[in-house]
């Protein structure tokens, strides 16, 4: 299954990975855009296993969860988690199902992938609309090496509700007091600057089409879309690149066995080895399902994803759950959604 259709076919919301069997229940899904690379994939190798398919519209956390709010899906699928009382006010269970990074990406003529390098700080002032030019002292002063031209910096930013932004806002929030104080963090904000762009996809295509920008994606849409990345400075002063070690590095951490409703932001997180914008993404189903044929095929889709779609995730640069976690999740399923 090759990227770009995918990615043409997420541009209009909808994804048809594959038809549904006539006598498997429809499994419908929507939300985050964040991880669309890897559903699809393991999508396409569960309808040539099994003969069962999925539909997933690609269409923001917000809109994800809004869906299954209103019970148009068997699932939601957010990157912004529900906190506890929102989950339980609804009556969803959710769980993580992947994790990944985020990273900056510039359109930069002559700059090569993880040349130019950012912190935190800086970042937070380019997305305040404080530093302009790419040849900002600031900007300058963490490259000394790379002759940055002396362009004005078109910022692109997410114009739907998205996890992604809510991880890239929270990120900034923490390393920025003046974004946390003006702005926030959320799936939506108001947005000093920029240009507003839809899903990972929409601000992928821009930058690529846009000189001397700068915007957000997940790692896997900067790869398949041959964008330059950029590293970053990390919490411990580091300088680091995307990678999966770097990731798992941040992941390390998270002690998902003792967070209600596995909530749980990675940004940030402590270590010399970690990417400071790693991020996992949470399914959302309900706990007394209308449909309880179609929810117990999610589950069985997800349990075949736990157990054999790992390869998968790692080809595309996400971080697998670890298996302890897995089956802290499997109980979660057999304790809290009632198929039966």
């Amino acid at each position: 299954m090759t990227f770009q259709p995918l990615m043409r076919a997420a541009a209009i919301a909808i994804v048809a990975f594959t038809g549904v069997t006539a006598e498997a229940a429809d499994i419908t899904g929507a939300g985050a855009t964040f991880p669309f690379p890897i559903y699809s994939k393991w999508a396409d190798a569960y309808k040539k296993e099994t003969g069962n398919g999925l539909n997933y519209q690609s269409i923001g956390s917000g809109a994800g969860i809004k869906q299954i709010q209103a019970k148009t899906v068997t699932f939601g699928a957010t990157d912004a988690p529900l906190k506890a009382d929102a989950l339980k006010k609804d009556g969803l269970v959710q769980w993580p199902m992947v994790m990944g990074g985020i990273v900056p990406v510039v359109n930069l003529e002559g700059v090569k992938p993880g040349e130019l390098v950012l912190d935190g700080a800086t970042l937070a002032d380019i997305y305040l609309g404080k530093i302009k030019k790419w040849d900002d002292a600031a900007i300058q002063k963490l490259n000394a090496s790379l002759k940055l031209p002396s362009t004005n910096i078109t910022v692109v930013r997410r114009s739907d509700g998205s996890g992604t932004t809510f991880n890239f806002t929270d990120y900034l929030s923490k390393a920025s007091k003046e974004w946390a104080d003006k702005v926030g963090a959320d799936a939506a904000v108001e947005w000093p600057v920029g240009v507003g762009a839809k899903g990972n996809d929409g601000v992928s295509g821009n930058v690529a089409q846009t000189k001397n920008s700068i915007g957000y994606v997940e790692y896997a849409y900067a790869k398949q879309n041959k964008l330059t990345h950029t590293g970053m400075i990390n919490k411990a002063g580091k300088s680091v690149q995307p990678t999966v070690a770097a990731f798992q590095a941040a992941a390390a951490n998270a002690d998902w066995a003792n967070a209600p409703g596995y909530y749980q932001i990675l940004t940030n997180q402590p270590g010399d080895a970690s990417w400071p914008i790693t991020a996992a993404t949470f399914i959302l189903m309900y706990g007394e399902p209308a449909d309880k044929v179609a929810s117990a095929e999610a589950i069985k889709f997800f349990a075949w994803a736990f157990a054999k779609g790992d390869k998968m995730a790692e080809e595309l640069d996400y971080i697998p759950m670890p298996d302890a976690v897995t089956k802290l999740i499997a109980k979660t399923w057999a304790e809290s959604i009632k198929n039966k």
